[in-house]
């Protein structure tokens, strides 16, 4: 039985100006014990497709189940398996970080908790806050109480919607390794994130959607081997030759070009050499999870199949 199932789970928003067809049939089930990466542009339909498994939104047809148990028709079981991490600073202004988690643990039916408590505490770096009132948290450190209350009541699926955005690196490391631990004990764990290097490195199978619909599922390591290409990343000040600028992803004065082979690489460094552009810090390396990304989604927008 897999830990997540979404089964030709679709959503429409009806609107002034017609219907808005938010998932389209997906279908795809996480198994117990995975770390599992959800990836797509804004408005792809991950948060849609995180609010329909946490309760908060119906699908308009499909089923979703967790452990087995109707998100829908089994509500109270299917909730109580899944510890949510929300995008939003949500919180109430009035408890103690402690109380809080007291709180959470009683919607659940959870009692004499504190010693776990304590270790969330411990390990999210909120052991010196744990009497402070909400209220007087910075942002980064609501966002490690909201990660404290998901896994409160010890919840065998772990669902993180964005749970490092904007937050430092100093939590950002913290929370990876205390996730990684449970994981290693048997969590499942169900990532969405913009941050494409943390998917890469902790999510052993990834979907990507696109415009409602899944456009990739696969191991992370087939889908970095199936479209694998050398690299070439440099910086530089000049433009660059029409014929390589159409081709190139530029950050600041970081561009980044693919090749096929050694000779494509060769091509392209006399293109520059002949064009008077000088270039720095030149790397030859292989394409990450964020060159394949960009890479499925433009060829799922053009109806190339990934």
């Amino acid at each position: 039985m897999p830990a997540i199932q979404f089964q030709d789970v679709g959503k429409t928003y009806a609107g002034a100006r017609g219907n808005l067809r938010a998932l389209d049939g997906v279908s795809f089930g996480i198994e117990r014990g995975e770390f599992f990466g959800l990836l797509g542009p804004n408005g792809a339909g991950k948060t849609t497709l995180i609010s329909i498994l946490a309760g908060l939104t119906r699908a308009t047809e499909g089923r979703v189940r967790v452990l087995g148990h109707d998100v829908v028709t089994d509500y109270a079981a299917a909730r109580k398996a899944l510890g949510i991490v929300p995008q939003e600073l949500v919180f109430d202004p009035f408890f103690s970080v402690r109380e809080t988690l007291r709180i959470q643990s009683g919607y659940f039916g959870v009692k004499g908790n504190d010693a776990w408590i304590d270790e969330l505490l411990a390990q999210l770096g909120l052991a010196d806050k744990a009497g402070a009132n909400m209220r007087q948290l910075s942002g980064g450190m609501k966002r490690r109480v909201l990660v404290a209350q998901a896994l409160v009541h010890r919840p065998p699926v772990i669902v993180l919607d964005e749970p490092t955005a904007g937050v430092d690196v100093e939590l950002r490391q913290t929370l990876w390794r205390f996730i990684a631990r449970l994981n290693r004990e048997g969590h499942t764990v169900l990532l969405t994130t913009h941050y494409l290097e943390e998917a890469e490195a902790l999510c052993g199978r990834i979907a990507m959607l696109k415009q409602g619909r899944v456009v990739a599922l696969d191991q992370t390591s087939a889908l970095l081997a199936g479209r694998a290409a050398t690299m070439l990343r440099f910086k530089c000040d000049s433009p660059l030759p029409e014929a390589l600028a159409a081709q190139a992803r530029v950050t600041g004065r970081i561009v980044q070009l693919k090749a096929h082979d050694a000779a494509e690489v060769e091509s392209m460094l006399a293109a520059l050499r002949a064009a008077g552009v000088n270039v720095e810090d030149l790397e030859i390396g292989r394409a990450d999870l964020e060159d394949v990304f960009l890479e499925i989604m433009q060829d799922a927008g053009s109806g190339v199949a990934a």
